[in-house]
């Protein structure tokens, strides 16, 4: 095992802290870099938190009797019968997926693209990470024959590959892979011995509501680890609450067992008020179940506007299928991007539109792509208004794309993306913009 390496801040904070600098010294940005999700906690959540205040004690590592009882009811609604003992519960899915590493062991096999802190996690774990990109418009899963190919070859030259991270639904791409692909991946990690690790955060995100991401744990439920929380469906992220599902039998005995372990010794346990009041969202009410279904409502009509300023701008965007995740590809504009503004590469753009526009966005080469690539992710969480008042509109709105603060945000994109071009690229009216 290698020795942990530098790791340095996670690229969608150390951009969110950039800008607000710049908006603390006046200047008027959008802030597209991080996936915090800009809507206001439902009225009956701050209810149960506040009700919950007298809970100080550790409580059991794993998580409270009833917060895991709820887990595992969320996700036997959703096709994976589960067991309270197969849960533990952690101060986000973040720390969880870390623990989960450290469980695991071993080399770690992570999709290109992917999010920001994956690769990071297991140079801190001090183990390597084997990049295997995605398929077109399938995110957040490594295609299954050439996760075959580098596990092989990994191997081979003495690497100690033991798990494979997935994200369903995916950021960066906001895309979901296709049920076969997933039963293709479960299938290679079966043959090839591998755990699988779901982020499955996004899950609720999915924005037909008739469809959902299908889990590795369907095809391969004795391997497959899935993780989840409150950050993104609820917009819970300073809350820090997140679950893992651990597989059933001896290994999923055995994982459990370790990860608490880790847990013990790192953070003992999650907030004993947060614990009750995830119980209660993970229970799904219909006040949790109706505020997640506006949530997604109103991440669809946004994010699907600004991938259609980014698809009249030139650039290749994959349909948002999930999330509030857009993934332009300005390759169509290398030339244009070269002559007129001496740009070769993602960061020189996201650094031209900032400069220039405000507009905050990531380069791809920060969730693993070639630098070269002119790839970027815009999150679109941010543009829902400055006030909780102008946010609760914009949740309840019949188009939210009529409210004038979304319509500035939008137009604002649009002048910076004409600027680009040297084409005129605006919004389309509101009748038709979706």
């Amino acid at each position: 095992m290698s020795q942990p390496g530098s790791v340095t801040m996670s690229a969608t904070l150390a951009a969110d802290e950039a800008l607000a600098r710049r908006r603390a010294a006046g200047e008027r940005v959008i802030p597209m870099t991080s996936g915090e999700i800009g809507l206001p906690v439902l009225g009956a959540l701050r209810e149960r938190l506040a009700a919950a205040a007298h809970l100080n004690s550790y409580g059991p590592v794993a998580g409270s009797a009833r917060l895991r009882r709820a887990a595992a009811g969320y996700w036997a609604r959703r096709g994976l019968v589960t067991e309270p003992g197969q849960v533990v519960c952690g101060p986000g899915s973040k720390p969880l997926l870390f623990g989960l590493l450290l469980a695991v062991g071993g080399d770690v096999v992570v999709p290109t693209p992917s999010w920001v802190s994956y690769a990071a996690q297991a140079r801190l774990a001090g183990v390597r990470s084997v990049p295997v990109p995605v398929l077109p418009g399938q995110g957040g899963v490594p295609d299954p024959d050439r996760l075959r190919e580098a596990v092989t070859a990994a191997r081979a030259a003495g690497q100690d590959p033991r798990s494979v991270v997935v994200t369903l639904p995916d950021n960066p791409t906001g895309t979901v892979a296709e049920p076969d692909t997933v039963r293709r991946l479960g299938e290679a990690a079966r043959d090839l011995d591998l755990v699988i690790i779901s982020d499955e955060i996004y899950c609720d995100l999915v924005l037909d509501p008739h469809t959902r991401a299908e889990s590795p744990a369907l095809y391969a439920p004795e391997r497959t680890v899935v993780t989840t929380g409150l950050t993104k469906n609820l917009a819970l992220g300073g809350w820090r609450l997140g679950v893992a599902r651990l597989p059933e039998g001896e290994p999923g005995r055995t994982l459990a067992t370790r990860l608490t372990g880790i847990a013990s010794q790192i953070w003992s346990s999650a907030a004993a008020p947060v614990q009750e009041a995830a119980a209660y969202a993970f229970e799904e009410p219909p006040e949790v179940v109706g505020h997640i279904a506006a949530c997604r409502r109103l991440h669809s009509a946004v994010a699907r506007a600004v991938a259609g300023l980014f698809t009249a701008a030139g650039a290749l965007v994959a349909p948002v299928r999930a999330t509030c995740y857009v993934y332009p590809d300005f390759e169509p504009r290398r030339a244009r991007l070269a002559r007129a503004h001496g740009v070769h590469t993602g960061a020189g753009l996201a650094e031209l539109l900032l400069s220039r526009h405000g507009v905050g966005l990531l380069p791809a080469s920060a969730f693993g792509e070639p630098e070269h690539s002119l790839r970027l992710r815009a999150a679109t969480s941010r543009l829902y208004g400055e006030s909780d008042d102008e946010r609760e509109a914009a949740l309840s709105a019949a188009d939210p794309l009529r409210l004038p603060w979304i319509r500035a945000s939008l137009d604002r994109i649009g002048l910076a993306l004409t600027d680009l071009t040297g084409e005129p690229v605006s919004p389309a009216s509101p009748d038709h913009l979706t």
